[in-house]
């Protein structure tokens, strides 16, 4: 079922032709340079940028997957959640679209879709290559339909989650932070050592360079159930910026590495020990590590010796599906055509918050 797929759910245009989980053609317009000098997001910053690339955007996927609007089954666009402004853009787009070439259309869940990430399928040079490497407890599992029940950790700058997958389509909320969604945390824990901004990228390099034990940061809720708290990391880290007077140690100090290691080893023994507690508590049949954050090194390392310790398969999407991306969107949104669920009408509006459970 080929599809045209747009993403717009807060500051990085996206769009995909996609038939199934087979990636036709994708692009991605990123806002990081726009919004770097204010040090986060700005929502009318990234609507107007947004407005600016989706019509290119979804243009230029069509044309290089060799596609017609003809040839499309559907369309699927992010109804949800993120920035209602940003949200808008590609959803007016895609119900224009939907009208104006008479394809049905359906609103898809943004977090869902990042956890269907791990089994996208790339196409290069017209041949099916698939992400990821052989299975084996702990290891990247092998491309494929996953045993289910499945344990999916969805970590990112909006969002930190635990759920049941049931299936591909069917989501239980296991878990989710209190405060600050982990990417946050890793971005505002950068703003405040000075390191710029986005932070994920840059304290893990610095990180590599220094000492996890140097500084001591606690573990919030490591064994309290399958909720998370950032908040209090990036407290801490402000805190032991000030008390060691480290905004006058030169960019790159080891003092500098050393906090980023400190903070890192922190957020990410919570994000695996979760994982694992909620594996072992659902006996599931293997985990999915997905979102922003899952691009990081060290969480994906811990991820997968969580899973080999208990013997199940760990499903990571390449670093490029991590990050908001129209390829997942496409893939989560044709299984839901096919079903005939959430089909997007004139008046279907954003949903800038949408739980797992509720019906697509």
């Amino acid at each position: 079922m080929p599809v045209l797929a747009l993403e717009s759910s807060c500051d990085e245009t996206a769009a995909a032709v996609t038939d199934g989980p087979l990636v036709l053609a994708e692009a991605v317009r990123s806002q990081v340079d726009l919004h770097r000098r204010y040090g986060g997001v700005v929502p009318e910053i990234a609507s107007r940028a947004h407005l600016e690339a989706v019509d290119a955007l979804a243009s230029e996927v069509l044309e290089r997957s060799g596609k017609r609007l003809s040839d499309l089954d559907g369309i699927a666009v992010t109804q949800g959640p993120g920035l209602v402004g940003a949200l808008l853009v590609a959803l007016s787009f895609a119900k224009g679209l939907s009208l104006a070439a008479g394809l049905p259309a359906t609103g898809v869940n943004h977090v869902k879709a990042h956890a269907l990430a791990p089994f996208l399928i790339a196409r290069t040079g017209g041949t099916a290559r698939a992400p990821g490497g052989g299975g084996g407890p702990g290891a990247p599992a092998a491309p494929g339909e996953p045993g289910f029940p499945l344990v999916a950790l969805v970590a990112s700058g909006g969002h930190t989650s635990l759920f049941l997958m049931e299936d591909l389509l069917t989501f239980r909320t296991l878990g989710r932070t209190l405060d600050d969604a982990a990417g946050e945390a890793f971005d505002k824990s950068a703003k405040l050592m000075g390191l710029g901004y986005p932070g994920g990228a840059v304290i893990e390099r610095m990180a590599e360079r220094g000492d996890p034990e140097a500084y001591r940061i606690s573990r919030p809720m490591l064994r309290d159930g399958l909720d998370f708290s950032f908040s209090g990391l990036k407290t801490r880290v402000a805190d032991l910026y000030r008390a060691h007077g480290l905004d006058r140690a030169p960019d790159g100090a080891r003092e500098l590495c050393d906090l980023a290691a400190s903070f890192q080893a922190a957020a990410v023994e919570v994000m695996a020990a979760k994982l694992e507690a909620a594996v072992r508590a659902t006996g599931a049949k293997g985990a999915v590590l997905a979102g922003g954050v899952a691009a990081n090194g060290a969480l994906r390392r811990a991820a997968a010796a969580a899973c080999g310790r208990l013997g199940v398969a760990l499903h990571v999407p390449r670093p490029s599906w991590c990050a908001d991306n129209a390829a997942m969107i496409g893939y989560l949104g044709a299984l839901q055509l096919a079903r005939g669920e959430n089909p997007l009408a004139p008046e279907s509006e954003a949903r800038t918050r949408w739980p797992a459970e509720c019906p697509p």
